[in-house]
């Protein structure tokens, strides 16, 4: 599946000759700064916060300027391949978007899971929808026209709606059950909690349990004629504590491959394979959830080398098509792009996704030109060595 994804920088490089420039900043930076102004403070705080003083958020993008790819020369090639195997389908390109809680606020019409679908459909990138969605999920799911995609799933206290969840997400068509580990209860978030912001309390972003008939039972009164107890009834049953022990219901509950999204120990990883687990995320929610931890690229190779017949999806800190092809070269099987892909929802729409989206993936590709790395196994061979 070769394509040259780097061709995308001519594109731009000829639009340019008659005047017509990028839709959105190339570089993190300069989107982030667009992204703010496109953006209501309170949605701003809320993506772009991590907890605490947000040291683990800056270590999670800082940690890869301590791997470095070394080029080989003589070894170039006019086409790359960038695809990689996944849930028994071949992906044209090794990048997936992560689940995003509010990326539904995102965009200007308040749709952004749809938007976002869309933009996954146009690239063939996969999407992971969260549970935390503006739209339910078989409407995300009818945007993804067919493209891969996966469902995250904040594990409910009900296991009746938890197995309501799952079964929805297997009728809709997603081809993986992603459970987060890491969010039973939120992590101290100082941006929001300065401006008492809670998106999910004010009954933004939970179209699934809202349009879920186990749900809806709960409830005395439709979400329409009382939406604060509808809200209350949420918080009650939101952040179920996950043992080992669930994953036996879970995994006796859907044909589905299930990843476990949080694992950053290999004792943990080991532990989910002889569970019986498909894939782990390597991933510390990008330091939204606890502070004062190691960044999860630095626990990547650890988690690999423990489970080294298991797909070690990874996700945290990725800003770049530089941080895309070091994850890569560490043995990750897929990588996510987070918060930014966000900041392009906000800036430019569908449009702006797709144009970030080909922006990383045109990055990615360049750099493994130009350094001499025709295949992502030639890449993941060579590996990466400390810059420091």
């Amino acid at each position: 599946m070769s394509q040259n994804f780097g061709d995308f920088q001519n594109e731009i490089y000829l639009a340019g000759l008659s005047g017509k420039m990028p839709l959105l900043p190339v570089d993190f930076a300069t989107l982030e700064e667009q992204a703010k102004q496109a953006m209501s403070p309170s949605v701003w705080s809320y993506v772009a916060g991590g907890c605490g003083d947000e040291f683990t958020q800056r270590n999670n993008a800082e940690a890869f300027n301590r791997y470095g790819i070394v080029p080989r020369m003589f070894n170039g090639a006019a086409k790359r391949d960038l695809s990689v195997s996944l849930f028994g389908r071949t992906l044209s390109a090794p990048v997936f978007l992560c689940p995003i809680g509010v990326v539904g606020l995102c965009s200007s019409d308040n749709h952004g899971d749809l938007r976002v679908a869309e933009a996954a459909a146009k690239t063939g990138v996969p999407m992971m929808a969260s549970t935390l969605s503006q739209d339910p999920m078989e409407e995300v799911a009818k945007k993804l026209d067919g493209t891969p995609s996966y469902f995250q799933l904040y594990t409910p206290k009900d296991r009746d709606l938890a197995l309501s969840f799952i079964s929805r997400a297997e009728n809709a068509g997603f081809e993986a059950l992603v459970v987060t580990l890491d969010t039973w209860v939120t992590g101290w978030r100082p941006r929001d909690l300065n401006s008492a912001n809670f998106p999910q309390l004010r009954g933004l972003c939970l179209a699934n349990y809202f349009s879920d008939p186990h749900f809806l039972k709960r409830l005395k009164k439709p979400v329409a004629e009382d939406p604060a107890a509808a809200i209350h009834e949420w918080v009650n049953i939101f952040g179920h504590i996950m043992t080992w022990d669930d994953l036996k219901w879970m995994r006796e509950a859907t044909r589905l491959p299930i990843v476990l999204k949080g694992i950053c120990h290999p004792d943990d990883a080991r532990r989910a394979a002889d569970a019986g687990i498909d894939a782990i995320q390597c991933s510390n929610h990008g330091g939204r959830q606890a502070n004062g931890g190691i960044a999860a690229l630095s626990m990547l190779k650890d988690v690999i080398f423990a489970v080294p017949d298991m797909p070690v999806l990874f996700d945290s800190g990725v800003r770049s098509g530089t941080d895309v092809a070091k994850a890569l070269a560490m043995g990750a099987a897929a990588v996510g792009i987070g918060r930014s892909h966000a900041y392009a929802l906000a800036a430019g729409g569908t449009e702006g996704v797709i144009h970030h989206l080909r922006s990383i993936l045109a990055e990615t590709d360049l750099l493994m030109a130009v350094n001499g790395y025709p295949t992502i196994a030639d890449l993941r061979s060579a590996g990466v060595r400390q810059t420091r």
